[in-house]
């Protein structure tokens, strides 16, 4: 059976790791893929299974994420018909993302020795300007024979993802414009990193249990702060490092501290967060380095100090005003 045959049975089913950017972009995929008719499997949360086995198969070099994402494939490898790899080099002019995104492909294939089947997904706008909405066109031709039925499964996916997306960024500016005595923290962290299941999700239940306010730096209108970093830095060519500068200037005086979560190690975050925190001082913040040997209880020892910090502060200013 050739792959085109492959391709066209109605019981295929794609496979999507639940790491890196799955966290951002799941429902774009999910809603396109289901539009022409496949079955969708997403692997579980992350575990220390799945951790475990990211790590063996991962080069010692790697990100801790990388080896997240290993594991998620290795989870699916045996589950699902293809496994979908999106490849994404550069989302605009002059900006780039991290080359863990744009090696994935090769590291996945050669990881598992070409005995996996991927489906290709490939962003690359220094390219011929191949772009989000040419590049879901290329993918879903592979799937279908049908232009149409592509083209208007991408743009019931756009929709959809477009509306959640800004559903999101309401929802959290207007819990900012409430007025209570809770500490508004900001995390700076990918969604890959702060919504992942076993490294970050403990991060984040830990400051509700605290009555901390949580904000997220991802949740913010790409465009604008995109160009609000520019106004701070010309050197930022990382897109989403950029957009969190963007985010940061736009919360900067309303909130009570920022959490800085990089995964080690990660050069371009490592370096963005100095940057960060270069150009808004004024800021009390904290830097959390996440790895595969984190011990969890050490790192709510840090998180609740650092709380009590931001009370204690809260409160000094509250009597001097």
């Amino acid at each position: 059976m050739n792959q085109a045959t492959k391709l066209k049975k109605a019981d295929l089913i794609i496979g999507l790791p639940r790491a890196l950017l799955y966290f951002k972009y799941h429902q774009l995929w999910e809603v396109f893929f289901k539009e022409l008719g496949f079955k969708i499997l997403v692997s579980p949360e992350t575990n220390r299974q799945i951790l475990k086995d990211g790590v063996n198969l991962a080069v010692d070099e790697s990100c801790l994420p990388v080896k997240i994402f290993l594991g998620h494939v290795n989870y699916l490898k045996d589950k699902a018909d293809y496994i979908f790899l999106p490849r994404i080099v550069s989302l605009n002019k002059k900006e780039e993302l991290c080359t863990k995104f744009m090696g994935l492909y090769d590291n996945v294939n050669n990881t598992f020795d070409g005995k996996i089947n991927i489906l290709e997904y490939n962003i690359d706008f220094h390219f011929f300007q191949k772009n989000q909405a040419r590049t879901f066109f290329e993918v879903g031709m592979k799937l279908v024979s049908n232009p149409l039925k592509v083209w208007l499964a991408y743009r019931k996916a756009l929709k959809i993802y477009d509306n959640e997306h800004l559903k999101l960024i309401q929802e959290q500016e207007q819990r900012l414009k409430q007025k209570n005595n809770k500490l508004k923290i900001l995390i700076v962290a990918h969604p890959y990193v702060i919504h992942d299941g076993l490294i970050g999700s403990p991060i984040s239940k830990f400051l509700l249990k605290e009555n901390v306010e949580i904000f997220y730096a991802d949740l913010v209108e790409s465009l604008p702060a995109r160009k609000k970093a520019e106004e701070i830095s010309s050197d930022m060519y990382w897109t989403y490092n950029k957009e969190f500068l963007g985010a940061i200037a736009q919360y900067a005086k309303k909130i009570n501290g920022i959490i800085y979560i990089a995964a080690f190690p990660c050069g371009p975050d490592a370096l963005s967060i100095e940057l960060y925190q270069k150009k808004f001082p004024q800021i009390p913040s904290m830097n959390l380095t996440l790895d595969e040997l984190q011990s969890e209880a050490g790192l709510m020892t840090r998180l609740e100090s650092f709380v009590d910090i931001l009370n204690l502060r809260k409160k000094k200013n509250a009597k001097t005003k």
